[in-house]
């Protein structure tokens, strides 16, 4: 009798103390589960034991990047679903928990499902073991280099031509460039550039905020990257355009730039792979790298505050697959760091929503070009990507997550910070 679908189904809704609210096929041909919900496809019995020796989030992940899971149907709302029953439930106690005995009880009947063979090894597209301490130098290149150096034809592919791998900004623009180049505009006058200033692009990417900032307003930009793909993308499209003169790309740790005085900083999606522990080391490196009077805008993905921050994990998908030892802090936290290195913050600006947005063309450009994709890399990255991707979208539209454009200026003891005096009238 086929009835796998039917003893999954039974043992999620065990866990979850309540009904699944997505279809389960399984991969003797049963099904079971709300006939209009999207359908979870279980491909096969290695599925099952992933969960038994790697209960929760990791043991599906797997599962999803070697293609033993899918889903049939809208993959948001799928994520949207399975958002509300399993990470918002008040009761969300972790269920990996070695003395829960739910999962004593889970743990048989997994070896009933799917048999007590040993786990098979993770997927080739997990992070390895990392080496040193957490946020050295040495540490965060490896960490980088598993995100951003798995191909530049590949970051194409889902970017697009604007080549920006951060938030883009919905105002009145109708396509994903004309809404990046808003936001890099956006950061350009928050930060008052003009002919000549000196700017420093903390993790630069493919350079496209040092191009804009010095095609656009004249300044005289140095980008520093650890990653070696994209510094040499980066150097390729300055050339194009004829930017050499204004603009140097570095592979370089921002805590090595020794460089300073700039006029301006702009650090667009870099601060999440800082770490809590560095993240005083980074404010005060910054505020010692501006003159007296210069600006920093630090645009940063925030997550909610937690009731016992001690209990704060790092997500293990987006440790394992996408941002290897990223973190995220709430926004207070980072507001009050950055006012302890000296900053005086002058202006905070949620965008939340404009991320989800942004999230959505990436994946709808990645599965326009899913054969592609997966020939420019593997099928297991590409899995990553759209999973790690639409699971944010999701993330962010349910205000789990956010992200905030804080502007910062080393204001001098004078006390004339040199903004002006209305709000958002940035020049």
């Amino acid at each position: 009798m086929a009835d796998a679908a039917l003893r999954l189904s039974s043992l999620a809704e065990e866990l979850l103390g309540g009904p699944l609210p997505v279809r389960i096929r399984a991969w003797d041909g049963s099904e079971h589960g709300p006939p209009d919900a999207p359908t979870l496809v279980v491909r096969n019995r290695r599925a099952v034991r992933r969960l038994l020796w790697k209960p929760g989030e990791l043991g599906l992940v797997r599962g999803w990047v070697a293609g033993e899971i899918d889903v049939e149907g809208d993959l948001y709302h799928a994520l949207d679903l399975l958002a509300g029953v399993v990470w918002e439930r008040p009761d969300a106690a972790p269920v990996h928990a070695v003395r829960d005995p739910r999962l004593r009880a889970a743990a048989r009947a997994l070896i009933k499902i799917g048999g007590a063979l040993p786990p098979p090894p993770p997927p080739a597209e997990e992070a390895r073991r990392r080496r040193g301490s957490l946020h050295s130098k040495n540490r965060d290149r490896q960490a980088i280099s598993h995100h951003y150096d798995v191909g530049n034809d590949f970051y194409e592919l889902v970017l697009g031509p604007s080549m920006v791998y951060s938030c883009a900004y919905w105002e009145d623009a109708g396509t994903l460039e004309d809404a990046q180049r808003d936001k890099l505009d956006l950061v350009c006058r928050k930060l008052g550039l003009t002919e000549g200033v000196r700017l420093l692009d903390v993790g630069c990417g493919w350079g496209s905020m040092a191009i804009h900032a010095a095609r656009e307003y004249g300044a005289q930009v140095t980008g520093v990257t650890l990653s070696r793909e994209q510094a040499a993308y980066a150097r390729k499209r300055i050339a194009e355009e004829g930017l050499t003169d204004r603009i140097e790309i570095r592979v370089q740790d921002y805590r090595d730039v020794r460089d300073g005085p700039y006029d301006a900083i702009s650090s667009i999606g870099m601060a999440e792979h800082v770490g809590a522990v560095r993240y005083r080391e980074y404010a005060d490196q910054l505020f010692a790298l501006l003159r007296p009077g210069g600006r920093l805008l630090n645009h940063q993905i925030a997550r909610r505050p937690e009731q016992d921050e001690s209990s704060y994990r790092v997500d293990e998908f987006i440790d394992r697959y996408v941002f290897p030892d990223g973190e995220l802090s709430p926004l207070g936290p980072t507001v009050a760091t950055l006012e302890d290195a000296g900053f005086e913050v002058r202006d905070v600006e949620a965008i939340r929503e404009h991320y989800a947005l942004t999230l959505r063309r990436w994946v709808a450009s990645l599965e326009r070009h899913w054969p592609q994709a997966i020939r420019l890399t593997t099928p297991g990255r590409a899995r990553v990507w759209r999973l790690y991707m639409a699971a944010s979208a999701v993330s962010f539209e349910r205000n789990r997550i956010g992200v905030n454009q804080v502007l910062a200026v080393r204001t001098p003891h004078s006390g004339r910070s040199g903004m002006p005096l209305r709000a958002r009238t940035w020049n």
